[in-house]
């Protein structure tokens, strides 16, 4: 009708943020009120990274300023390919989540309801479990004819045409529990007991140097990132205002098949049948989900009682916690990637491949590990061959020596017995001048040797021999992609920055939480020691020889042959700028804004008489400064020119939301250490 009105608030990227529809004189009377409904900071920042997953749970490739992105396939490009990323929806969602509950206590909550959130429409489809089994690397389709309609949509309302609609066209909106539920839902659908979330989306993680892993990989990295998510979701829903949301009604069913499943099986470890069960049943509740939304069936809303997702939580914590404990190797260290297979159809298994410092990094992230633990786990890392000593840093992985073809393709003289009695023996394998038998070296791989059997004519129970032999001669199984045969980027003996800074923010992480529970003080101190020793290692403390480049730019890499490599803005700096203000001391906790020194040399801090040095900073455009004095305070200098001292180290509510709002009514900041506090601070030093 004409006097309906309907409001859509973008940001500056064509983002969604905001709808209102209603009554015009509504509207008008009721402006202010609308304009404090606009939502603050984190929650923008939320929306934009939950409004880029789709109802399925899957996340494209980017979102630029054309709205959102995924990946087509170009059959003129060779390393053209399409799939889904993996693990950055749970572990970067997860951060934005505990920082808005610092800086905005409870805010979380009052919008798990609030049904102002979209998915995005991607045209792929994803095939039904029992492909997944039988070819795990070949997962996803272009919809060609749905990725049409969703250009002619974008063509007709701009950047919200890829978004998913309901059936009348208009943009299916929900609140943002569901939006936090559905990636939760889609990782446990690829849960495999005792292996890890398996990777049958044609992308690995974050590390793309490990993209071999794509289809046979299980990571126990994300399951770590799942754990503490899972673990902040129950922590936000046990504090929502009311005991029920609505959600998608297919979503609701998704969550009661996974709840189900999860509770009929026991935790603990499991065998191949067993294992082979859970993964059945979890890989088909996701594909029922799939199949309804993409009729269009469910999308209808239902009430989902706020008990049962706590239920969830509850019940696949207790599965994973049970996999963390069996990722746990001999050596203190914790295993990274497995692999699985399905042999027969009952089964399935799990292999393990070797240590990697990225599941180190997400074991220690986990929560699941104390203080001790913890540095049980920093103690393996030096004591491992991830350990760089000459660079006192680590590896991504422990140095291989590649052997040569000649070495690796040598049928071992066991199976050489039984292949001299398989047909095809002079069409397969050739015999070397010393007397050993080889595959035919224009055999470059499995498909290859298949195609080879298919035109000699070969199948049944000698076909299946010869493919055992040749994975068994080759293990092309445990191939993990560039990070197995290249020496440069994150190949073999290469540093990688950006993993060795979340080890470090990682164990700060550890420091500060054993500070807020009150440990030990020794403990405390000797996390504090860790912490250093890790830092020590950076780039910036060494000599531009040593580094093999200037120590304060960027690198992505070090390899073992050579100095860093790759400048510019790697990741790394984003973990730098995190680590650093945690070693500042400034903390955030139910949005007050407080110091609490620590992890910063005591050398940083300023004398109150000097002017210069480097603990100076600023927090949210306000100049900070960290001094020493008789006492705990800090001041506030206004823009007025009034001045305020207060005891003690932390601002109130009300003068730390001045700070975040950068209202401009704070000139500075001064913080105070007395002398107390900065005896404490030498002695867990020295200490540590």
């Amino acid at each position: 009708p004409w006097n309906r009105f309907s409001i859509h608030v973008r940001d500056d990227h064509g983002d969604p943020m905001l709808a209102y529809e209603g009554n015009w004189r509504d509207i008008f009377q009721n402006w202010e009120a609308l304009l404090q409904s606009f939502p603050g900071y984190f929650v923008n920042v939320v929306a934009k990274f939950v409004n880029a997953t789709t109802i399925e749970g899957y996340n494209p490739y980017r979102i630029s300023r054309d709205g959102i992105d995924w990946e087509v396939p170009d059959p003129d490009d060779p390393w053209s390919h399409i799939g889904y990323w993996g693990d950055h929806q749970i572990v970067y969602l997860m951060r934005l989540l505990e920082m808005w509950d610092r800086y905005e206590p409870g805010a979380r909550a009052t919008w798990l309801d609030r049904e102002v959130f979209v998915c995005a429409d991607v045209p792929y489809l994803l095939a039904d479990h029992d492909s997944m089994v039988r070819n795990p690397r070949d997962t996803i389709t272009y919809d060609v004819g749905h990725a049409a309609a969703i250009a002619a949509r974008e063509d007709r309302i701009g950047a919200d045409g890829r978004l998913l609609v309901d059936a009348d066209g208009s943009l299916l909106r929900v609140g943002l529990l569901e939006k936090l539920l559905v990636p939760a839902l889609a990782k446990l659908t690829n849960f495999v007991p005792d292996g890890g979330i398996w990777l049958n989306t044609q992308r690995p993680e974050w590390n793309d140097a490990n993209n071999a892993l794509a289809g046979p990989g299980l990571s126990m990295v994300t399951l770590h990132h799942l754990r503490r998510y899972l673990a902040l979701l129950d922590s936000i829903v046990e504090t929502a205002p009311g005991d029920s949301v609505a959600v998608t009604a297919s979503v609701g069913e998704w969550l009661d098949d996974i709840r189900r499943i999860l509770a009929t099986h026991a935790a603990g470890p499991v065998d191949d049948v067993e294992r082979r069960t859970i993964v059945d049943l979890l890989g088909r509740s996701g594909e029922s989900h799939r199949g309804r939304v993409r009729r269009g069936v469910g999308s209808e809303k239902v009430v989902l009682p706020l008990a049962d997702v706590r239920d969830l939580c509850e019940t696949s914590l207790a599965h994973l916690d049970s996999s963390i404990a069996a990722g746990r190797r001999a050596d203190g260290l914790h295993h990274s990637y497995n692999r699985v297979s399905f042999p027969t159809d009952t089964t399935a298994c799990v292999d393990h491949l070797g240590p990697m410092l990225e599941g180190q990094v997400a074991a220690l992230s986990s929560g699941v590990l104390g203080a001790e633990e913890t540095l049980a786990v920093v103690d393996a890392l030096y004591a491992s061959g991830m350990y760089r000593r000459d660079l006192d840093t680590f590896l991504l992985y422990p140095p291989t020596a590649l052997p040569s073809f000649l070495e690796r393709n040598v049928i071992p003289a066991g199976a050489a017995e039984e292949v001299e009695r398989l047909a095809g023996l002079a069409d397969i394998v050739v015999t070397g001048a010393d007397g050993r038998m080889h595959f035919r070296p224009e055999i470059v791989n499995a498909a290859a040797l298949e195609r080879l059997l298919d035109r000699v004519g070969i199948d049944g129970e000698t076909r299946t021999a010869w493919l055992e032999t040749y994975e068994e001669v080759f293990d092309h199984r445990s191939f993990t992609g560039r990070s197995g045969s290249m020496y440069g980027y994150e190949g073999i003996g290469s540093i990688y920055w950006h993993m060795v800074a979340k080890l470090l923010l990682a164990v700060q992480e550890a420091y500060w939480d054993a500070v807020e529970r009150g440990d030990d003080g020794t403990v405390i101190a000797a996390l504090a020691s860790a912490y250093r020793k890790i830092r020590a290692g950076f780039g910036h403390r060494a000599t531009p020889a040593t580094f093999g480049a200037i120590p304060t730019d960027c690198y992505s890499h070090t390899p073992a042959h050579a100095g860093a490599q790759q400048p510019g803005m790697t990741g790394q700096v984003k973990e730098e700028i995190l680590a650093r203000f945690g070693e500042l001391g400034l903390r955030v906790t139910e949005g007050r804004l407080s110091l609490a020194p620590g992890l910063l040399p005591a050398g940083e801090v300023l004398g109150p008489d000097e002017r210069d040095g480097s603990a100076e900073l600023t927090v949210c455009a306000v100049p900070v400064r960290v001094e020493t004095g008789p006492r705990d305070s800090v001041t506030v200098e206004r823009a007025d020119g009034t001045n305020e001292t207060l005891d003690g180290l932390e601002l109130d509510a009300e003068r730390s939301s001045e700070v975040f709002a950068r209202a401009g009514t704070i000139a500075r900041i001064r913080w105070t250490l007395g002398a107390d506090t900065m005896t404490a601070w030498h002695h867990t030093a020295s200490v540590g």
